[in-house]
C-alpha cells in the first residue's frame, strides 16, 4: 500500500505541479529541441507512475510484495520468478484490467488521430491536384487564392503548399525563409509529435500536464522550425515573413508558417537570447532520463 501512495504522488507531482513550471521556464524557448523531449519524458512518466500505482493497489497482496516482478510474473511476461500460485485467478486477471486501460487508453487515442490525420491529409491531397499547380522552382504547389499562406502536409505524400496570396506579398527571400521554415517540419517530423501530445490530452482531459504539453509543444515545434529556418535566413526577413502570413488559415493536419503564438515567436526571432548553460542543458537531460525511471525503481522493491 505504501507504494501505491508513493506512486500515486509522483503521479500527481508529474501531472499537476510540474507542467506550469516547466511551462514558465526561462529555458525552454531557449533550446526547444530540449524542452519538447521534456514535455514529452512527463507524458510517459505520468503513464509509467499512473500504470504502476493502478496495479499496486489492484494486485492482491500476494502479488504486489513483489512488485514489478510480480506484475510481469502475472502477465506472463517472466518465468521462475516467485509467485504465490500457479496460475492468475479470474480476480486477478480483472485486476490487471485496471492499469492495462491505463496503458491502452492513450495507445488507442494515438492511433485514432493519426487515422484521422492520414484522412485529412489525404482529403486535401486530392483536392490539390484539382485546384493546385506545380511550382517546381520552390519546390511546392501554388493555390490560387488571395489570403497569404504557407503551409506544408507532413507524412508519405508531403507537400509543401503556398496560395497566390503569399507570392504576391512576399519577397523572394521571405518566400525562402518561409519554406524553409516547412521542409523543417517536414524533415522533422513534426506532425508525429503534435499527435503524440494530442492523443495524451484526449486520453487524459482536464489533466493540467496534458493541456500544457498539447499547447507547448505546437508552440516548441514552430520554434524549432524558426531556428532552421535562420540557418540560412536573416533575422528580419523571416520576422517580415511572419507578419504577413500570420493571418493565413492552414486545413486540417497541416503545419503553417503562421503557426501558433506568432507574437511570442515573432518576439524571439527578432530578440535573440543564448542558449541555456550547460549545465543547465546536463540537467534537464538527466532529469528527463530518470523521471519515467523513478517510478520503476519504486515498483522494483519489495
Amino acid at each position: 500500500m505504501t507504494t501505491a501512495v508513493a506512486l500515486a504522488g509522483y503521479a500527481v507531482l508529474v501531472g499537476v505541479a510540474v507542467p506550469p513550471l516547466l511551462s514558465r521556464a526561462r529555458w525552454a524557448h531557449r533550446a526547444p529541441v530540449l524542452a519538447v523531449a521534456a514535455w514529452q519524458g512527463l507524458m510517459a512518466t505520468f503513464v509509467i507512475t499512473t500504470t504502476l500505482a493502478v496495479y499496486h493497489l489492484a494486485m492482491s497482496e500476494q502479488h504486489a510484495h513483489n512488485g514489478l516482478v510480480g506484475l510481469l510474473t502475472v502477465c506472463g511476461l517472466v518465468t521462475g520468478a516467485p509467485a504465490s500460485g500457479s496460475a492468475p485467478t479470474s480476480a486477478e486477471v480483472l485486476a490487471l484490467a485496471a492499469p492495462a486501460v491505463v496503458v491502452l487508453l492513450p495507445v488507442g487515442w494515438l492511433v485514432r488521430c493519426a487515422w484521422r490525420a492520414h484522412r485529412a491529409r489525404q482529403r486535401h491531397l486530392d483536392l490539390l491536384t484539382l485546384v493546385g499547380e506545380p511550382a517546381p522552382e520552390y519546390g511546392a504547389t501554388v493555390v490560387d487564392h488571395d489570403i497569404p499562406a504557407v503551409y506544408c502536409l507532413p507524412g508519405r505524400f508531403r507537400r509543401v503548399v503556398v496560395t497566390r496570396g503569399a507570392l504576391d506579398a512576399l519577397s523572394e527571400d521571405q518566400l525562402r525563409a518561409v519554406l524553409e521554415h516547412e521542409r523543417a517540419h517536414i524533415q522533422g517530423r513534426h506532425d508525429l509529435l503534435h499527435l503524440l501530445a494530442d492523443a495524451f490530452a484526449r486520453a487524459f482531459p482536464g489533466l493540467p500536464l496534458a493541456r500544457h504539453a498539447k499547447e507547448q509543444t505546437a508552440l516548441l515545434v514552430e520554434m524549432i522550425a524558426d531556428d532552421r529556418a535562420l540557418r540560412f535566413h536573416r533575422r528580419e526577413v523571416l520576422a517580415a515573413a511572419m507578419c504577413e502570413v500570420a493571418a493565413g488559415r492552414v486545413p486540417q493536419a497541416a503545419l503553417g508558417a503562421g503557426g501558433t503564438g506568432a507574437l511570442i515567436r515573432l518576439r524571439r526571432v527578432l530578440t535573440p537570447q543564448p542558449r541555456p548553460h550547460r549545465a543547465t542543458r546536463l540537467g534537464v537531460v538527466a532529469a528527463t532520463a530518470a523521471a519515467p525511471l523513478l517510478p520503476l525503481l519504486v515498483a522494483c522493491g519489495p
